[in-house]
């Protein structure tokens, strides 16, 4: 007989999208249903980075028959999507049954549905993107790895937090804000990266006036940066391949001669805002959210220190209905970035009576709809509400994955009273669904300030001095 195993509708519905069907809920039928069976049969997914560094994922499927074969072949593939956009890596290997493992292989292939994230996750690790398949028992042991990070907030620092609608600078002197600044800017449609530089340099050289001398810049973005060097990065989307490598590649090595190759660093933007919230909470085990123009994610773990995994929540998927909205990068379907981002604002305000001009900028929609909430708009209220339906599904799928005490929501999305509206939804649902995760996780919205340029001023801690 074959399993049944049907997408689940949420007890707390968003309200402007009835079509939701949150993956959270779709794992949890999927392995209630296998182990009911009374066959269910382990499965593992191991994920290798760099230097051998592994990350390995067990779970348990259906045995290998001809009527489990497409339930299986779905659930494992939505979690290798999942696991290679937190952990990263170039090479997948499935322990367990070949028909699962040759699907993965199939689909992770250059005329495979998920073509985007195999080339994508190949040029970031500089590998050929593998797929092998063994037995259960065959497969590779975990090897992770931490990264201490930050939290040096000693002389005159500079932290700057280049989101992809807008950039935010701070100057710290001895742990002390002493200016902090937010600036709209468009880079992704950018052609020219001096574009990028002139915009960067300006905000820093801005921060320096406020200080008697600069002795280190911090700097978060998205994006994946391998020693300073840029390896891919949407806020260089409109950048010709070509011109890519010539001019952004060594985008921010050439900024730190230009200031006299004092300390410099800069890291991926979601963990800064995890690195954040553990400067803020002093506490372990933080996933941070950045809801800007796309989403970002980092986790710092039980001993303070960050894993090294990818975090980049922008593309994993939580929303499992065939009728989910496209990412328009990776072509996929219910990933994070069209839920927890300005992209979801926009997104959803048609749905919610509000028209958008559509000659201003993503940020600018954002701003528009936030002024609309803060006037009582119920459309407005109804966007926030929706995006915090999906955070407390999300948090809940995000926590099969990480060990969280904390959730700590930042970005320019939960500035004002929408951030608000959010963490309460998000909190509504997971006492509604998932109350032993109620319990455990702690959801928390940094104040306005740290809200805004929080990112910004943990960035400035990042450089050691000595």
């Amino acid at each position: 007989m074959c399993p049944q195993v049907k997408l689940i509708k949420p007890k707390v519905e968003p309200p402007l999208d009835q079509d939701f069907r949150p993956s959270a809920l779709y794992n949890r039928e999927f392995l209630r249903a296998a182990h009911e069976s009374g066959k269910a049969e382990p499965l593992g997914i191991a994920i290798e980075r760099n230097a051998g560094v592994t990350s390995v994922f067990r779970t348990f499927v259906f045995p290998e028959q001809p009527d489990t074969l497409k339930v299986n072949q779905n659930y494992v593939e939505r979690l290798v999507k999942t696991l290679l956009w937190i952990k990263g890596g170039w090479k997948i290997t499935i322990g367990g049954p070949k028909s699962i493992g040759q699907h993965i292989k199939n689909e992770y292939s250059p005329r495979g549905k998920r073509a985007f994230d195999a080339d994508f996750m190949g040029s970031v690790y500089e590998k050929p993107f593998t797929v092998e398949t063994v037995r259960f028992d065959d497969l590779p042991q975990p090897k992770e790895e931490e990264i201490q990070l930050g939290k040096h907030l000693d002389g005159c620092r500079i932290g700057f937090d280049a989101g992809a609608s807008d950039r935010k600078v701070a100057a710290v002197v001895n742990g002390q804000v002493v200016f902090s600044e937010e600036v709209i800017w468009n880079p992704k449609a950018q052609s020219d990266p001096d574009y990028h530089y002139n915009e960067i340099m300006a905000a820093l050289r801005k921060a320096a006036s406020y200080m008697p001398r600069v002795d280190a810049i911090g700097i978060s973005a998205a994006g994946i940066y391998i020693d300073n060097r840029v390896r891919i990065a949407s806020l260089f989307k409109g950048v010709p391949k070509e011109v890519f490598k010539k001019k952004v590649a060594n985008l921010f090595l050439e900024i730190k001669k230009a200031w006299g190759d004092i300390p410099l660093t800069v890291i991926h933007d979601g963990d800064v805002a995890a690195l954040a919230g553990a400067m803020s909470l002093n506490d372990t085990k933080i996933l941070g959210i950045a809801l800007g123009s796309s989403e970002a994610g980092g986790y710092i773990n039980d001993q303070g220190n960050i894993t090294g995994w990818l975090n980049e929540l922008a593309f994993v998927p939580v929303d499992f209905s065939p009728n989910a909205p496209i990412d328009e990068w990776s072509g996929d379907r219910g990933c994070g970035a069209q839920y927890f981002s300005q992209e979801a604002v926009v997104r959803l305000a048609p749905k919610a009576g509000i028209a958008l001009d559509e000659k201003q900028t993503p940020a600018e929609k954002l701003k528009y709809v936030q002024t609309l909430l803060s006037r009582g708009n119920t459309g407005a209220k109804r966007i926030f509400e929706t995006i915090g339906c999906y955070m407390g599904y999300g948090i809940a799928y995000y926590a099969d994955f990480y060990d969280i005490k904390h959730v700590l929501l930042m970005g320019r999305v939960t500035s004002g009273e929408g951030g608000h509206i959010i963490l309460e939804k998000a909190e509504e649902v997971l006492k509604a669904e998932f109350p032993e995760l109620a319990v455990r996780i702690r959801i928390h919205l940094p104040d306005e300030s740290n809200r805004r340029v929080g990112q910004a001023i943990a960035a400035a801690s990042l450089p050691s001095i000595n």
